[in-house]
């Protein structure tokens, strides 16, 4: 499950839970349309075609009229652009916000710039580093708020004890042979193939969001004798934090990370981790305080801080409960949600404010 998806279905929960009439609109074949069977969120089901869809414009018109809406959130490539252009074109009296949740992997145009900052009345990012990469586009820092991701606690309360030996006896892994997680969708897990030829000691790793790729293969040959990789592709969610427990220790190889919602998770089930020193990766980690870095690409670097952390159990465990305190305290989704209702008020405040 991709990590924005939870993020929003988090958001739009907890606003609904404190009151707030929240309309989700989306593909009506999508998770997170599914998701909302079990709240009182009200789902809109929506078309996103392309980025200048006259019939999602319409909708977007239809949808603000229907239910008197004070805000519009975007949140997707797409939306973007049509809720800017539902607002021009049909002058809707809305305040509207895009949320960004990775950094722009462009620095864009000046048209395009220009669209997103005079288009909306502000624009949220999920990170400092994404706040950043806004900047480094053209948009004014002024016109920029960082918010971060949260996450739930019960999520983690709810998760079953898994039965860790069936789960090495499912992938053939040996009860005393290490295990390296990474789950995430296709990234650049190749680094982390890459820094298992530096590893001396024999581990498993699994990957999890991903089959493996034709370019894998061949690290696969090359570590038939010296390390077992396992790729166990898409899995629910109950089912990847159910994988948890098995980790010793997590690594995120990812230049382009918002708000990493896989690392939360991991540091939360108080899994120790190592990410790229990049981008929002360094809102959440305090290097060898709650987690370690290493330097993108630098795959020997990679291969010392796993060997350490395979190596120093305490260091591990020290590790594990700064992240865990980090990720449940921190980046709570009870924080994300209160600076998101008291940024949604001044922003509605200072748009009506504007018409007198």
């Amino acid at each position: 499950m991709a990590g924005s998806t939870l993020s929003i279905y988090y958001l739009a929960r907890g606003l609904a839970q404190n009151g707030h009439r929240v309309i989700i609109g989306c593909s009506a074949d999508v998770l997170l349309y599914q998701l909302l069977d079990q709240t009182s969120i009200i789902p809109a089901p929506m078309t996103f075609k392309n980025k200048f869809d006259l019939q999602n414009m319409r909708q977007i018109r239809d949808i603000v009229k229907r239910y008197h809406i004070d805000l519009v959130n975007a949140q997707s490539g797409i939306d973007r652009y049509t809720s800017i252009f539902a607002r021009w074109i049909f002058k809707l009296d809305v305040a509207l916000v895009h949320t960004r949740r990775q950094k722009p992997m462009s620095l864009g145009f000046f048209l395009q710039n220009w669209l997103y900052y005079r288009g909306t009345d502000k624009i949220i990012a999920v990170s400092h580093g994404v706040k950043q990469g806004l900047i480094q586009m053209g948009i004014p820092p002024h016109h920029i708020l960082v918010i971060y991701n949260g996450t739930p606690r019960e999520k983690y309360e709810s998760v079953k004890a898994p039965n860790l030996l069936e789960l090495r006896r499912r992938y053939g892994i040996n009860p005393a042979i290490p295990i390296i997680g990474c789950v995430s969708r296709l990234k650049q897990q190749d680094q982390l193939l890459a820094a298992l030829n530096y590893v001396d000691t024999k581990t498993a790793v699994i990957f999890i969001g991903i089959e493996e790729q034709p370019q894998f293969r061949d690290f696969t040959i090359k570590y038939a004798d010296r390390h077992q990789i396992i790729y166990a592709g898409q899995l629910t969610q109950a089912e990847t934090l159910e994988h948890y427990p098995l980790f010793d220790l997590k690594v995120l190889p990812s230049n382009m990370e918002g708000l990493s919602q896989a690392l939360l998770e991991a540091m939360a089930m108080g899994i120790p981790v190592i990410a790229t020193k990049a981008s929002g990766n360094f809102d959440l980690i305090r290097d060898n305080q709650n987690g370690l870095y290493f330097e993108e690409h630098n795959v020997i670097q990679l291969a010392q801080k796993i060997t350490l952390l395979l190596e120093n159990p305490d260091l591990r465990h020290r590790l594990a409960e700064c992240g865990k305190r980090t990720a449940l305290e921190e980046f709570s989704i009870e924080r994300t949600i209160s600076h998101y209702e008291k940024e949604f008020a001044e922003i509605i405040k200072e748009r009506n404010e504007k018409k007198r």
